[in-house]
Protein backbone atom coordinates (compact mmCIF):
# COMPACT_ATOMS: atom_id res chain seq x y z
CA UNK A 1 0.00 0.00 0.00
CA UNK A 2 1.13 3.28 -0.69
CA UNK A 3 1.20 6.60 1.83
CA UNK A 4 -1.49 9.17 0.70
CA UNK A 5 -2.60 12.17 2.99
CA UNK A 6 -5.53 12.53 0.61
CA UNK A 7 -7.14 9.31 2.13
CA UNK A 8 -9.80 9.68 4.16
CA UNK A 9 -8.68 7.19 6.91
CA UNK A 10 -6.38 8.61 9.34
CA UNK A 11 -2.98 7.01 9.42
CA UNK A 12 -0.49 7.18 12.19
CA UNK A 13 2.48 10.01 12.00
CA UNK A 14 4.97 8.17 10.04
CA UNK A 15 8.22 8.61 12.13
CA UNK A 16 10.15 5.74 11.06
CA UNK A 17 10.13 6.76 7.16
CA UNK A 18 10.69 10.17 8.29
CA UNK A 19 13.77 9.03 10.36
CA UNK A 20 14.70 7.63 7.57
CA UNK A 21 15.09 10.00 5.08
CA UNK A 22 16.90 12.07 7.60
CA UNK A 23 19.72 9.79 7.49
CA UNK A 24 19.61 9.29 3.80
CA UNK A 25 20.22 13.32 4.28
CA UNK A 26 22.59 13.09 6.85
CA UNK A 27 24.65 11.05 5.04
CA UNK A 28 24.65 13.20 1.52
CA UNK A 29 25.55 16.70 3.59
CA UNK A 30 28.15 14.72 4.94
CA UNK A 31 30.10 13.30 1.95
CA UNK A 32 28.98 16.16 0.05
CA UNK A 33 30.87 18.62 2.40
CA UNK A 34 33.63 16.06 4.01
CA UNK A 35 36.37 17.22 1.82
CA UNK A 36 36.63 20.52 3.51
CA UNK A 37 37.57 19.17 6.61
CA UNK A 38 40.40 16.87 4.64
CA UNK A 39 42.06 18.96 2.61
CA UNK A 40 45.66 19.07 3.90
CA UNK A 41 45.15 14.72 3.31
CA UNK A 42 43.77 15.26 0.25
CA UNK A 43 46.19 17.30 -1.46
CA UNK A 44 49.31 15.85 -0.04
CA UNK A 45 48.09 12.33 -1.53
CA UNK A 46 47.10 13.58 -5.00
CA UNK A 47 50.08 16.29 -4.88
CA UNK A 48 47.65 19.11 -5.67
CA UNK A 49 46.69 22.21 -3.96
CA UNK A 50 44.68 22.51 -1.33
CA UNK A 51 42.75 25.01 -3.35
CA UNK A 52 41.98 22.35 -6.16
CA UNK A 53 40.73 20.30 -3.71
CA UNK A 54 38.36 22.91 -2.21
CA UNK A 55 37.00 23.40 -5.83
CA UNK A 56 35.90 19.74 -5.38
CA UNK A 57 32.56 21.04 -2.95
CA UNK A 58 32.56 23.69 -5.99
CA UNK A 59 32.41 20.91 -8.64
CA UNK A 60 29.71 18.81 -6.69
CA UNK A 61 27.55 21.76 -5.87
CA UNK A 62 27.78 22.67 -9.60
CA UNK A 63 26.51 19.59 -10.77
CA UNK A 64 23.72 19.82 -8.43
CA UNK A 65 22.71 23.07 -9.81
CA UNK A 66 23.17 22.01 -13.54
CA UNK A 67 21.54 19.12 -13.44
CA UNK A 68 18.93 18.64 -11.05
CA UNK A 69 16.00 20.39 -12.28
CA UNK A 70 16.62 18.51 -16.01
CA UNK A 71 16.98 15.24 -14.16
CA UNK A 72 13.76 16.00 -12.03
CA UNK A 73 11.47 16.76 -15.15
CA UNK A 74 12.95 13.56 -16.87
CA UNK A 75 12.12 11.33 -14.03
CA UNK A 76 9.27 12.65 -12.73
CA UNK A 77 7.00 9.63 -14.00
CA UNK A 78 9.28 7.10 -12.03
CA UNK A 79 8.10 5.69 -8.68
CA UNK A 80 9.42 8.06 -5.91
CA UNK A 81 10.87 5.03 -3.55
CA UNK A 82 12.45 3.18 -6.42
CA UNK A 83 14.00 6.18 -7.75
CA UNK A 84 15.10 6.66 -4.57
CA UNK A 85 17.09 3.23 -4.09
CA UNK A 86 18.84 3.41 -7.57
CA UNK A 87 19.74 6.97 -6.63
CA UNK A 88 21.40 5.70 -3.03
CA UNK A 89 23.00 2.73 -5.42
CA UNK A 90 25.15 5.37 -7.54
CA UNK A 91 25.88 7.57 -5.05
CA UNK A 92 27.57 4.29 -3.09
CA UNK A 93 29.55 3.42 -6.53
CA UNK A 94 30.19 7.50 -6.50
CA UNK A 95 31.94 6.91 -3.26
CA UNK A 96 33.76 3.72 -3.92
CA UNK A 97 35.09 5.96 -6.71
CA UNK A 98 36.12 8.75 -4.91
CA UNK A 99 37.77 6.19 -2.29
CA UNK A 100 39.91 4.66 -4.71
CA UNK A 101 40.53 7.25 -7.15
CA UNK A 102 44.65 7.37 -8.03
CA UNK A 103 44.59 10.61 -9.81
CA UNK A 104 42.85 14.20 -9.29
CA UNK A 105 40.87 13.86 -12.30
CA UNK A 106 39.33 10.50 -11.19
CA UNK A 107 38.18 11.78 -7.95
CA UNK A 108 36.88 15.07 -10.16
CA UNK A 109 34.74 12.29 -12.10
CA UNK A 110 33.53 11.00 -8.83
CA UNK A 111 32.60 13.50 -7.22
CA UNK A 112 30.51 14.94 -10.68
CA UNK A 113 28.95 11.37 -10.45
CA UNK A 114 28.27 11.73 -6.46
CA UNK A 115 26.68 15.33 -7.68
CA UNK A 116 24.55 14.18 -10.04
CA UNK A 117 22.89 11.42 -7.45
CA UNK A 118 23.07 14.13 -4.77
CA UNK A 119 20.89 16.34 -6.93
CA UNK A 120 18.08 13.81 -7.81
CA UNK A 121 18.00 12.58 -4.20
CA UNK A 122 17.01 16.22 -3.05
CA UNK A 123 14.46 16.93 -5.74
CA UNK A 124 12.36 13.42 -4.69
CA UNK A 125 13.64 13.54 -0.78
CA UNK A 126 12.51 17.43 -0.62
CA UNK A 127 8.94 16.52 -1.63
CA UNK A 128 8.39 13.45 -0.25
CA UNK A 129 7.54 14.69 3.48
CA UNK A 130 4.65 15.88 1.69
CA UNK A 131 3.34 13.16 0.30
CA UNK A 132 3.74 11.27 3.60
CA UNK A 133 2.09 13.63 5.64
CA UNK A 134 -1.46 15.90 5.30
CA UNK A 135 -1.07 19.32 4.86
CA UNK A 136 -0.98 20.71 8.70
CA UNK A 137 1.61 18.19 8.94
CA UNK A 138 4.30 19.02 6.68
CA UNK A 139 6.33 21.59 8.76
CA UNK A 140 6.64 18.69 11.48
CA UNK A 141 7.73 15.99 8.78
CA UNK A 142 10.23 18.56 7.38
CA UNK A 143 11.38 19.55 10.44
CA UNK A 144 12.62 15.45 10.95
CA UNK A 145 14.05 15.59 7.51
CA UNK A 146 15.98 18.47 7.65
CA UNK A 147 17.36 17.43 10.84
CA UNK A 148 18.86 15.16 9.06
CA UNK A 149 21.34 18.11 7.35
CA UNK A 150 21.37 19.68 10.75
CA UNK A 151 23.33 16.78 12.24
CA UNK A 152 26.05 16.48 8.85
CA UNK A 153 26.89 19.48 10.18
CA UNK A 154 26.83 18.99 13.71
CA UNK A 155 28.15 15.60 13.46
CA UNK A 156 28.99 14.08 10.24
CA UNK A 157 31.62 15.91 8.92
CA UNK A 158 33.34 16.58 12.13
CA UNK A 159 33.31 12.71 12.38
CA UNK A 160 34.13 12.01 9.04
CA UNK A 161 37.08 14.72 8.93
CA UNK A 162 38.18 12.99 12.63
CA UNK A 163 38.26 9.48 10.83
CA UNK A 164 40.27 10.78 7.84
CA UNK A 165 42.40 12.23 9.93
CA UNK A 166 43.47 9.10 12.15
CA UNK A 167 43.37 6.83 9.61
CA UNK A 168 43.11 8.41 5.52
CA UNK A 169 40.64 10.48 4.33
CA UNK A 170 39.74 7.46 1.25
CA UNK A 171 38.59 5.40 4.81
CA UNK A 172 35.96 8.13 5.34
CA UNK A 173 34.93 7.96 1.87
CA UNK A 174 34.85 4.24 2.05
CA UNK A 175 32.72 4.34 5.35
CA UNK A 176 30.10 6.57 3.71
CA UNK A 177 29.51 4.02 0.52
CA UNK A 178 29.34 1.35 3.44
CA UNK A 179 26.34 3.57 5.55
CA UNK A 180 24.87 3.95 2.16
CA UNK A 181 24.23 0.02 1.81
CA UNK A 182 22.76 -0.04 5.27
CA UNK A 183 20.64 2.48 4.41
CA UNK A 184 18.96 0.71 0.99
CA UNK A 185 18.17 -1.83 3.72
CA UNK A 186 16.88 0.66 5.96
CA UNK A 187 14.46 2.47 2.95
CA UNK A 188 13.34 -0.93 1.70
CA UNK A 189 11.39 -1.63 4.90
CA UNK A 190 10.85 1.61 6.13
CA UNK A 191 10.13 3.95 3.57
CA UNK A 192 6.48 4.13 2.75
CA UNK A 193 6.10 4.15 -0.91
CA UNK A 194 3.82 7.08 -2.18
CA UNK A 195 1.75 8.26 -4.84
CA UNK A 196 3.40 11.30 -6.29
CA UNK A 197 1.44 11.73 -9.09
CA UNK A 198 -2.23 12.83 -8.55
CA UNK A 199 -5.20 10.96 -10.77
CA UNK A 200 -6.30 13.56 -12.87
CA UNK A 201 -10.48 13.70 -12.28
CA UNK A 202 -13.17 13.03 -14.93
CA UNK A 203 -12.25 16.39 -17.61
CA UNK A 204 -8.82 17.66 -16.30
CA UNK A 205 -5.78 18.05 -18.82
CA UNK A 206 -2.82 17.42 -17.55
CA UNK A 207 -0.40 20.39 -18.84
CA UNK A 208 2.87 21.31 -18.05
CA UNK A 209 4.05 22.30 -14.68
CA UNK A 210 4.84 25.73 -15.83
CA UNK A 211 1.09 26.32 -16.54
CA UNK A 212 0.20 25.13 -13.13
CA UNK A 213 -1.38 27.95 -10.92
CA UNK A 214 0.46 27.38 -8.20
CA UNK A 215 4.06 27.60 -9.88
CA UNK A 216 4.52 31.54 -9.52
CA UNK A 217 4.53 30.74 -6.15
CA UNK A 218 7.04 28.12 -6.44
CA UNK A 219 9.43 30.55 -8.48
CA UNK A 220 9.09 33.27 -5.74
CA UNK A 221 9.88 30.65 -3.07
CA UNK A 222 13.26 30.11 -5.03
CA UNK A 223 14.00 34.07 -5.65
CA UNK A 224 13.64 34.17 -1.92
CA UNK A 225 15.92 31.17 -1.34
CA UNK A 226 18.28 32.53 -3.16
CA UNK A 227 18.39 36.01 -1.55
CA UNK A 228 18.40 34.36 2.10
CA UNK A 229 20.89 31.66 1.54
CA UNK A 230 23.00 33.94 -0.73
CA UNK A 231 23.17 36.77 2.26
CA UNK A 232 24.08 34.06 4.91
CA UNK A 233 27.18 32.80 2.80
CA UNK A 234 28.73 36.31 2.23
CA UNK A 235 29.32 36.26 6.22
CA UNK A 236 29.22 32.88 7.48
CA UNK A 237 31.67 31.23 4.53
CA UNK A 238 34.48 33.92 6.45
CA UNK A 239 33.09 32.89 10.15
CA UNK A 240 36.63 31.84 10.51
CA UNK A 241 38.63 34.59 9.86
CA UNK A 242 36.38 36.91 11.70
CA UNK A 243 36.70 34.76 14.86
CA UNK A 244 40.44 34.95 14.68
CA UNK A 245 41.40 38.08 12.96
CA UNK A 246 38.51 40.30 14.59
CA UNK A 247 37.62 38.99 17.47
CA UNK A 248 41.11 37.46 18.78
CA UNK A 249 39.77 33.91 19.70
CA UNK A 250 42.32 31.58 19.50
CA UNK A 251 42.50 29.28 16.02
CA UNK A 252 41.81 26.29 18.24
CA UNK A 253 38.79 27.76 19.20
CA UNK A 254 36.83 28.11 16.31
CA UNK A 255 35.68 24.44 16.51
CA UNK A 256 34.29 24.80 19.63
CA UNK A 257 32.63 27.72 18.69
CA UNK A 258 31.09 26.41 15.36
CA UNK A 259 30.01 23.26 17.17
CA UNK A 260 28.16 25.73 19.17
CA UNK A 261 26.69 27.27 16.46
CA UNK A 262 25.39 23.94 14.99
CA UNK A 263 24.33 23.11 18.50
CA UNK A 264 21.98 25.66 18.68
CA UNK A 265 20.84 25.48 14.73
CA UNK A 266 19.39 22.15 15.90
CA UNK A 267 17.33 23.77 18.42
CA UNK A 268 15.84 26.64 15.70
CA UNK A 269 15.03 23.01 13.61
CA UNK A 270 12.73 22.11 16.37
CA UNK A 271 11.47 25.67 17.10
CA UNK A 272 10.80 25.65 13.26
CA UNK A 273 8.75 22.09 13.57
CA UNK A 274 6.71 23.03 17.00
CA UNK A 275 6.13 26.77 15.26
CA UNK A 276 5.87 26.45 11.60
CA UNK A 277 2.76 23.76 11.87
CA UNK A 278 0.68 26.43 13.56
CA UNK A 279 2.24 29.92 12.36
CA UNK A 280 4.28 29.09 9.50
CA UNK A 281 4.04 32.63 8.26
CA UNK A 282 4.68 34.15 11.40
CA UNK A 283 7.38 31.78 12.26
CA UNK A 284 9.21 32.51 9.15
CA UNK A 285 8.95 36.20 9.28
CA UNK A 286 10.56 36.20 13.06
CA UNK A 287 13.78 33.74 12.70
CA UNK A 288 14.25 36.10 10.02
CA UNK A 289 14.00 39.14 11.61
CA UNK A 290 16.49 37.68 14.64
CA UNK A 291 18.81 36.73 12.14
CA UNK A 292 19.15 40.16 11.02
CA UNK A 293 19.68 41.35 14.48
CA UNK A 294 21.62 39.09 16.00
CA UNK A 295 24.20 39.42 12.65
CA UNK A 296 24.48 42.92 12.91
CA UNK A 297 25.64 43.37 16.67
CA UNK A 298 28.01 40.46 15.46
CA UNK A 299 29.22 42.77 12.65
CA UNK A 300 29.01 45.83 15.86
CA UNK A 301 30.54 44.23 18.84
CA UNK A 302 33.30 42.44 16.75
CA UNK A 303 35.31 43.67 19.85
CA UNK A 304 33.37 41.90 22.69
CA UNK A 305 34.28 37.95 22.39
CA UNK A 306 31.97 37.56 25.09
CA UNK A 307 29.10 39.26 23.36
CA UNK A 308 30.40 37.34 20.31
CA UNK A 309 29.30 33.95 21.82
CA UNK A 310 25.75 34.46 22.94
CA UNK A 311 24.71 36.34 19.26
CA UNK A 312 26.54 32.88 17.61
CA UNK A 313 24.48 31.10 19.29
CA UNK A 314 20.91 33.47 18.84
CA UNK A 315 22.00 33.21 15.19
CA UNK A 316 22.31 29.62 14.86
CA UNK A 317 19.12 29.05 16.75
CA UNK A 318 17.75 31.17 14.30
CA UNK A 319 18.91 30.64 10.50
CA UNK A 320 18.62 26.97 11.69
CA UNK A 321 14.98 26.71 11.34
CA UNK A 322 14.97 29.15 8.35
CA UNK A 323 15.55 26.26 5.17
CA UNK A 324 12.87 24.01 6.99
CA UNK A 325 10.60 27.02 7.03
CA UNK A 326 10.81 27.43 3.31
CA UNK A 327 10.73 24.21 2.29
CA UNK A 328 7.48 23.98 4.37
CA UNK A 329 6.29 27.11 2.56
CA UNK A 330 7.07 25.70 -0.81
CA UNK A 331 5.34 22.51 0.15
CA UNK A 332 2.20 24.31 1.25
CA UNK A 333 1.83 26.37 -2.07
CA UNK A 334 2.64 24.23 -4.76
CA UNK A 335 0.49 22.06 -5.62
CA UNK A 336 1.01 18.05 -5.53
CA UNK A 337 1.22 18.27 -9.20
CA UNK A 338 4.53 20.32 -9.26
CA UNK A 339 5.99 19.55 -5.60
CA UNK A 340 8.58 17.38 -7.62
CA UNK A 341 9.64 20.14 -9.51
CA UNK A 342 9.62 22.69 -7.16
CA UNK A 343 11.99 20.44 -4.86
CA UNK A 344 14.48 20.29 -7.71
CA UNK A 345 14.30 24.30 -7.88
CA UNK A 346 14.93 25.13 -4.47
CA UNK A 347 17.83 22.64 -4.21
CA UNK A 348 18.92 24.60 -7.30
CA UNK A 349 18.22 28.14 -5.50
CA UNK A 350 20.15 26.39 -1.91
CA UNK A 351 22.68 25.72 -4.18
CA UNK A 352 23.23 28.96 -6.23
CA UNK A 353 22.68 30.64 -2.69
CA UNK A 354 25.40 29.10 -1.24
CA UNK A 355 27.94 29.42 -4.07
CA UNK A 356 27.06 32.88 -4.79
CA UNK A 357 26.95 33.77 -1.52
CA UNK A 358 30.56 32.68 -0.93
CA UNK A 359 31.60 34.47 -4.20
CA UNK A 360 30.09 37.68 -3.64
CA UNK A 361 31.66 37.16 0.03
CA UNK A 362 35.07 36.55 -1.47
CA UNK A 363 35.17 39.57 -3.83
CA UNK A 364 34.41 41.99 -0.62
CA UNK A 365 36.59 40.25 1.39
CA UNK A 366 39.64 41.47 -0.14
CA UNK A 367 37.59 45.84 0.66
CA UNK A 368 36.01 45.01 3.54
CA UNK A 369 36.54 44.24 7.21
CA UNK A 370 34.60 40.86 8.56
CA UNK A 371 32.99 42.33 10.55
CA UNK A 372 32.05 44.64 7.41
CA UNK A 373 30.53 41.12 5.86
CA UNK A 374 28.39 40.83 8.42
CA UNK A 375 26.83 44.35 8.04
CA UNK A 376 26.45 43.04 4.21
CA UNK A 377 24.49 40.03 5.51
CA UNK A 378 22.13 41.52 7.83
CA UNK A 379 21.23 44.06 4.68
CA UNK A 380 20.90 41.17 1.85
CA UNK A 381 18.58 39.18 4.03
CA UNK A 382 16.48 42.84 5.07
CA UNK A 383 16.34 42.84 1.65
CA UNK A 384 14.51 39.19 1.74
CA UNK A 385 12.55 39.73 4.61
CA UNK A 386 10.86 42.83 2.59
CA UNK A 387 10.50 41.50 -0.64
CA UNK A 388 8.73 38.54 1.52
CA UNK A 389 6.25 41.06 2.96
CA UNK A 390 5.27 42.79 -0.12
CA UNK A 391 4.66 40.01 -1.70
CA UNK A 392 2.30 38.69 1.04
CA UNK A 393 0.74 41.96 1.08
CA UNK A 394 -0.09 42.20 -2.30
CA UNK A 395 -1.68 38.35 -2.26
CA UNK A 396 -4.22 38.84 0.89
CA UNK A 397 -4.85 42.68 -1.16
CA UNK A 398 -6.14 40.30 -4.32
CA UNK A 399 -8.12 37.95 -1.99
CA UNK A 400 -9.64 41.11 -0.40
CA UNK A 401 -11.04 41.60 -3.88
CA UNK A 402 -12.00 38.31 -4.87
CA UNK A 403 -8.95 37.67 -7.22
CA UNK A 404 -7.70 34.51 -5.68
CA UNK A 405 -9.06 32.40 -4.03
CA UNK A 406 -7.77 32.27 -0.01
CA UNK A 407 -4.76 31.19 1.47
CA UNK A 408 -4.40 28.07 2.84
CA UNK A 409 -0.53 28.94 4.01
CA UNK A 410 -1.78 30.53 6.82
CA UNK A 411 -2.53 29.47 10.27
CA UNK A 412 -4.17 26.17 9.04
CA UNK A 413 -5.07 22.84 10.29
CA UNK A 414 -6.36 21.53 7.22
CA UNK A 415 -5.09 19.85 3.80
CA UNK A 416 -5.71 22.74 1.69
CA UNK A 417 -7.44 22.60 -1.98
CA UNK A 418 -5.67 21.98 -5.04
CA UNK A 419 -6.10 24.28 -7.83
CA UNK A 420 -7.71 23.96 -11.11
CA UNK A 421 -5.99 23.91 -14.26
CA UNK A 422 -6.85 24.43 -18.20
CA UNK A 423 -9.10 21.72 -18.54
CA UNK A 424 -10.01 20.77 -15.44
CA UNK A 425 -13.69 20.79 -14.32
CA UNK A 426 -14.67 20.45 -10.36
CA UNK A 427 -15.90 17.68 -8.66
CA UNK A 428 -17.32 16.34 -5.27
CA UNK A 429 -14.50 14.94 -2.88
CA UNK A 430 -15.70 11.78 -3.66
CA UNK A 431 -14.86 11.63 -7.23
CA UNK A 432 -11.68 13.80 -7.27
CA UNK A 433 -9.71 11.18 -4.29
CA UNK A 434 -12.09 8.82 -3.29
CA UNK A 435 -13.19 6.41 -6.74
CA UNK A 436 -9.70 6.93 -7.54
CA UNK A 437 -7.73 5.59 -5.19
CA UNK A 438 -8.08 2.03 -6.63
CA UNK A 439 -7.74 2.97 -10.12
CA UNK A 440 -4.41 3.44 -10.42
CA UNK A 441 -0.87 1.41 -9.63
CA UNK A 442 0.95 2.12 -6.82
CA UNK A 443 4.27 3.28 -6.12
CA UNK A 444 5.22 0.26 -4.71
CA UNK A 445 4.34 -1.26 -7.90
CA UNK A 446 1.61 -3.98 -6.82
Amino acid sequence: MTTSPSDAAPRPFPWVGLFTLAAAIFIMVTSEFLPTGLLPQIAADLDVTEPQVGLLVTIFAGTVVVATAPMAAATRRFQRKHLILVVLVVFAVANVGAALAPTYGLLVAARVLGGLAHGLFWAVAGAYAGYLVPKHQIARAVAITSGGGTAAFVLGVPAGTALGTAVGWRTSFLVIAGIVVVLLVLVVKFLPAVNHAPPLATGEIAVPARRDATFPSVLFICLLVLVVVGGQNIFYTYIAPYLIGSVGFAEGAVGGLLFLYGGAGAIGLVLAGMLGSRYPRGALYGMLAVVIVAVTLLGLLAEVPAAVVVLLVVWGASFGGIPALLQTRLLHAASPRVRDVGAALLTTAFNIGIGGGAAIGGALFTVLPTPGLALVQAAVIAAGLVLLVVADLRRRGRQARGQTPPDTDDEVAGEGTVPLITGSIALPDHHRHGDHRHAHADDSGR
